[in-house]
């Protein structure tokens, strides 16, 4: 009895000492919806959900996070996408557990979200997938369909560089539930990046930009709205840009349902 006892003991003792390392924001914030936030000990640049996640040490960006650092902080478990696969590899070396996700698209995000519940043994994956479910069944659809081009952070100068929502993502997974389309049809790209002369080309309906204020603090708003009022689509001829900058438009987390619900009210027409 006193050896079960002292076994039980020591496996207990062994999860309650998990240490969690998150490689991105997205992945900080599933593991702080699931309640096991209290096992993370450290995370990478721009988790700032919740405010919790802000007093953790960072192991560096999203694409570039720091082995060293990780190693220093003595994860059981480190948590990065399927971009990070080289990391991840390298770690296992190190006979450090890992666990690489695909938040690509709103089915994956809620499989990664059933992933990593169960790696984490927690109960909360049905209430968080309910969530999104629900958001998607409950979303205004437009009462006029048409193309939508959704554009990645505020910039001023848009001859080139400008990031937008492509194809097998979850924005243009949105875009559909809202009943829309995705303006951009060209090559099968997730993240395409277009020139002023592309745009003109793709001549969206409407556009809608996600502006980040934790990166893009110091841009004019209204100077760069002029900007793509006076590029010659059908969206700036029928005064159909929006701006929008709620902080959790980028991430694909569980909180992607508030996505869901804030881009199709814009999209509704």
């Amino acid at each position: 009895m006193k050896i079960l006892l002292l076994s039980i003991f020591f496996i207990l003792n062994l999860w309650a000492n998990e240490r969690i390392i998150s490689l991105s924001p997205s992945i900080t914030e599933i593991v702080f919806a699931l309640e096991k936030g209290d096992n993370l000990v450290g995370v990478s640049s721009y988790s700032l959900y919740p405010k919790e996640a802000q007093k953790l040490p960072i192991v560096g960006g999203y694409e570039n996070p720091n082995i060293e650092k990780i190693l220093a902080l003595k994860p059981t478990l480190v948590v990065g996408q399927s971009f990070n696969k080289g990391l991840l590899e390298k770690l296992k070396l190190f006979k450090v557990k890992t666990l690489a996700l695909d938040l690509k698209q709103l089915k994956n995000i809620k499989h990664s979200i059933t992933l990593l519940n169960n790696e984490l043994k927690a109960n909360k994956a049905k209430d968080l997938i309910k969530d999104i479910d629900d958001a998607i069944k409950n979303a205004p659809r437009t009462r006029e369909p048409h193309s939508v081009m959704i554009v990645y952070g505020l910039r001023e100068d848009l001859r080139s560089g400008n990031y937008i929502a492509g194809h097998n993502i979850f924005f243009e997974d949105i875009i559909k539930e809202c009943g829309n389309t995705n303006a951009y049809k060209q090559a099968f790209l997730s993240q395409p990046v277009l020139s002023y002369e592309n745009i003109i080309a793709l001549n969206p309906e409407q556009i809608i930009i996600l502006h980040s204020l934790a990166t893009g603090a110091n841009i004019d708003v209204k100077k760069a709205y002029q900007a793509w009022m006076k590029i010659p689509t059908l969206a700036s001829k029928n005064n159909d840009i929006h701006i929008v900058n709620d902080s959790y438009l980028h991430i694909p987390s569980h909180r992607v349902a508030l996505t869901i619900q804030r881009l199709c009210e814009v999209m509704d027409r």
